[in-house]
């Protein structure tokens, strides 16, 4: 039996009651599966459904809950909290828009938890087993462990396969601080569990998890430090980016401790006492919370991988290019296979194995152009290359820059903080790779997205027209820049010398 999903009210019964119905009874196994698909997180439910639409006869394992990290721990709950701190400070500004208020915003952390645990209910019953079943998918709940290259144990049943996929993503990676014992410190598998807001939060690692959580929490009442072992938040991206969303987060009240190691934590009456290490010296940091951020780690143990021929390592299941593991039976999708811990990246996997496991395709995840988002405010949005990554790899690059500032929407929404910054091939106008650090900077990189899948270069997004006023017109903006930069010198003196002729 799961323990219940806390707290133990309406919202999580009805979540359970989705993602892994306490009267659920597994179907008795057929006799083999064109696919057996084991973990039921993003690209678990994916490649299930897919397969099962396309008319294969499909098994689906999960040992917990179906939904996995994104709808239970991460994407759905994580964003439901950031709309009401974003509420919270849209309030707060009012007055400079012209709107004074008559008292103070006073934040009910009580209700925002609720609103989230309402609205993952709410949103659950898409990962539902109900669901899966209606789809013709043989949804089993209970420990999978392969017996074999070709067969799999779930409870007393042996299932047989033709294919199958390992999708059974990672969990928080919590290293080990001398003195912080388990159960003294939360990860993105219980900060959603809170009903009362920490008066004082500390949270170890500055990655996207811990930079998005610590700006909801201080937007809603929470004094929050952030310790970070290198010299910048967000070590994946643009330096530039990082630099400015470090200088928003502490004008927002967030403490920053960069280059900094928590050497040791001691309690004592529910306070946390942080001994900070860095350059610049110790000190101490008191806290009534401590959110652990520090990366992610696969679910690869207790899977019986070695029967199956699979090999793994300590960053996760080891694949080729079209996600097969040393078992060609065998594939794997999502966090467990991907060096990207993303749902979306986790869909398009699980997309990419079911064509390659079922049809004999040849699809390879390095085809992918994969964008991804920090949603802080402003949002951090990529794909492709970084300015550091072209350095390190030693490809000559253009880059192309335009400033939110000279953008007339940001400016009417009093949201100038940002830039859109384009890195293309030298000496040419194809797109490697792109960084939007903007209100809405999500939205908008799909732009620069589809224009790499489909070969359209920077020429192309300099005639695409925009709506007007909004935001994506600083990526024309950066594309404009592109067009400038192929008038030289001598090209000029002859463009003029032919309009003083016609003049």
């Amino acid at each position: 039996m799961m323990e219940q999903l806390q707290p133990d009210d309406q919202h999580n019964r009805r979540l359970a009651s989705h993602t892994h119905p306490p009267d659920w009874t597994n179907p008795t196994a057929a006799k083999r599966y064109n696919l057996v698909v084991v973990g039921a997180g993003t690209a678990g439910l994916v490649a299930a459904a897919g397969a099962a639409g396309l008319g294969a006869r499909v098994a689906l394992v999960e040992r917990a809950w179906m939904g996995g990290d994104c709808l239970n721990f991460g994407c759905v709950p994580s964003k439901a909290l950031i709309r009401s701190a974003r509420a919270a400070v849209a309030l707060r500004e009012a007055p400079h828009f012209g709107i004074p208020l008559e008292t103070s915003v006073d934040v009910d952390f009580g209700q925002v938890m609720e609103r989230l645990r309402r609205l993952r209910s709410e949103i659950g019953i898409h990962d539902s087993a109900r669901r899966f079943k209606e789809l013709g998918v043989d949804v089993f709940f209970g420990e999978a462990r392969f017996r074999g290259r070709k067969t799999l144990q779930v409870g007393g049943q042996m299932i047989r396969f033709r294919k199958a996929v390992i999708a059974t993503g990672t969990r928080p990676l919590v290293p080990s601080i001398p003195g912080l014992e388990a159960g003294e410190f939360a990860t993105n598998e219980s900060i959603f569990s809170l009903t009362e807001r920490p008066g004082r939060m500390a949270v170890i690692g500055g990655g996207p998890i811990g930079c998005e959580l610590a700006q909801a929490f201080a937007r809603l009442g929470t004094r929050v430090s952030i310790i970070q072992r290198g010299p910048h938040l967000l070590p994946r991206e643009d330096v530039d980016a990082s630099e400015l969303l470090a200088g928003v987060l502490t004008r927002e009240g967030i403490d920053l401790h960069l280059e900094t190691n928590v050497a040791r934590v001691t309690s004592r009456e529910g306070v946390r006492f942080l001994e900070l290490e860095s350059p610049s010296g110790g000190r101490r940091l008191e806290a009534d919370l401590i959110l652990m951020a520090t990366g992610r780690q696969p679910n690869v143990e207790d899977l019986g991988l070695p029967s199956a021929g699979v090999r793994f390592d300590h960053r996760g299941v080891q694949v080729n290019g079209r996600l097969q593991t040393t078992n060609p039976r065998i594939y794997a999708a999502g966090d467990v296979g991907m060096p990207y811990h993303f749902t979306h990246v986790a869909d398009a996997s699980a997309r990419l194995v079911v064509e390659n496991a079922l049809f004999f395709g040849n699809k390879r995840s390095s085809d992918l152009n994969i964008p991804w988002c920090t949603y802080t405010s402003p949002e951090i949005a990529r794909v492709g290359l970084s300015e550091k990554d072209a350095i390190q790899e030693n490809v000559k690059v253009s880059i192309f820059r335009s400033e939110l500032a000279t953008v007339d929407r940001a400016v009417l929404d009093s949201r100038t903080e940002g830039f859109v910054k384009i890195l293309a091939a030298k000496g040419s106008d194809r797109i490697l790779g792109a960084t939007i650090v903007a209100e809405h900077a999500g939205e908008m990189i799909n732009e620069i997205t589809l224009a790499m899948d489909a070969g359209l270069g920077l020429k192309f997004l300099s005639k695409l027209v925009h709506p007007y006023p909004t935001q994506a017109e600083a990526i024309r903006k950066a594309a404009d820049s592109y067009q400038r930069s192929r008038l030289s010198p001598v090209l000029l003196n002859l463009l003029r010398g032919w309009f003083r002729l016609l003049r």
